[in-house]
């Protein structure tokens, strides 16, 4: 049986240690009620950019997407390039009225307080700038010697929207792009990422610390004193990828499947830097666990509704709940998933019991590129048993 939607979950359990890895506009770690108590966070938006800075190593960098409010400069820097380096060897000012007239039907305009800088950011593909300047076909020098009035009705013509609404980058067709202004510029997302919360309660602690001015041979004084914020948690750290979306946004199955791994790599490894240098809180999970589905998402969240209190572990103790939750979330919603693969490092026998045995990540990630691969052939996810 073919089944037209399929979804990869990612459920991660990380522990991190002291640390400020994501903190509020006063300073102080994000933090959430959740079951009555409150819990660490760290927010969908800020891992979601470490996981694309993370995902943007493994990629060329002419393939990269960026998100910016310097379309024009980008543009009009790759206009003034030399032909024989695919630009159209233009001056600056003459490359620049002609970047303002390709990016009118974008409706993009100056912001009045960053003067060059567009209004909004826009996310986009690098190679996709090529291609608007290779709209141009060598008229360049004809056009610059228009009037505004006819250099408008000329650039009027070329597919500059349509451009940059096919050929995304992989960033792009991830993570998606909304621009409330021009519809046809919209991308929807393949990805959603929840916001990681603790599994358990936590409390907010206060480092003191000074600085020493080492020219200062006067007095035994500090040079400096201050306090920085931190806890120390236990995440639940969940995304989830529509496999139908990515291929709809890029162009071959290759492609689709090469993001989806990536996706999951990136993801897995990737940690928000707020205060790093201060508390290297860069860790690898104790748990990473994929559920393919070809019905609907399930955030296993629910599984720390309840706190977990540590007896035993936070760790060991918030994997076998998570063990309970998606096996009662199976019995009672008949919503089991169609593969489950694991990767841990907490020996219990239950989490065998509930996820599979325990592969090596790159292994996990090879047996992933095989599903995903063999979804997009035939519309089907071989049982782990056939």
């Amino acid at each position: 049986m073919t089944q037209s939607t399929l979804f990869v979950e990612v459920h991660i359990l990380q522990s991190l240690p002291p640390s400020n890895a994501n903190r509020e506009d006063s300073g102080s770690p994000k933090q959430a009620l959740y079951g009555g108590a409150r819990r660490a966070r760290v927010s969908s938006q800020a891992w979601k950019r470490a996981t694309r800075t993370e995902f943007a190593k493994t990629v060329e960098p002419a393939d990269r997407a960026t998100r910016t409010k310097r379309i024009a400069a980008l543009l009009t820097e790759r206009l003034t390039r030399p032909v024989t380096e695919g630009g159209t060897g233009l001056e600056a000012a003459q490359a620049g009225r002609l970047t303002a007239a390709l990016l009118e039907p974008l409706g993009i305009t100056k912001s009045s307080k960053k003067g060059e800088q567009s209004a909004y950011l826009l996310f986009f593909g690098k190679r996709q700038l090529d291609e608007i300047v290779k709209l141009l076909n060598d008229r360049a020098p004809e056009l610059v010697a228009l009037s505004d009035a006819d250099l408008k009705a000329e650039i009027g013509k070329l597919p500059v929207v349509a451009t940059l609404s096919t050929g995304h980058p992989a960033e792009v067709a991830l993570f998606g792009r909304m621009v409330a202004d021009l519809p046809a510029l919209n991308v929807d997302a393949a990805v959603q990422v929840a916001h990681a919360l603790s599994t358990h309660a936590v409390r907010t602690e206060f480092d003191y610390y000074t600085a020493v001015d080492d020219e200062n041979t006067e007095d035994h004084g500090a040079g400096m004193i201050g306090t920085v914020e931190f806890n120390s948690s236990t995440l639940y750290r969940y995304a989830v990828l529509g496999v139908h979306q990515l291929r709809d946004n890029l162009s071959s199955a290759e492609d689709t499947r090469d993001t989806a791994v990536g996706f999951v790599d990136a993801f897995t490894r990737s940690m928000p830097t707020g205060h790093q240098n201060s508390f290297a809180h860069r860790t690898l999970p104790h748990l990473v666990l994929l559920t393919l589905r070809t019905d609907q998402p399930v955030n296993l969240v629910s599984a720390y509704e309840k706190p977990v209190v540590g007896d035993a572990g936070l760790a060991a103790e918030s994997a076998l709940s998570l063990a309970r939750e998606l096996e009662s979330v199976s019995a009672t919603w008949g919503t089991e998933p169609a593969r489950t693969l694991a990767a841990y490092s907490i020996e219990a026998n239950k989490l065998t019991d509930a996820f599979g045995p325990s592969v090596a990540f790159p292994k996990m990630l090879d047996s992933l590129g095989e599903l995903v691969g063999q979804w997009l052939t035939d519309g089907r996810i071989t049982k782990a048993a056939e």
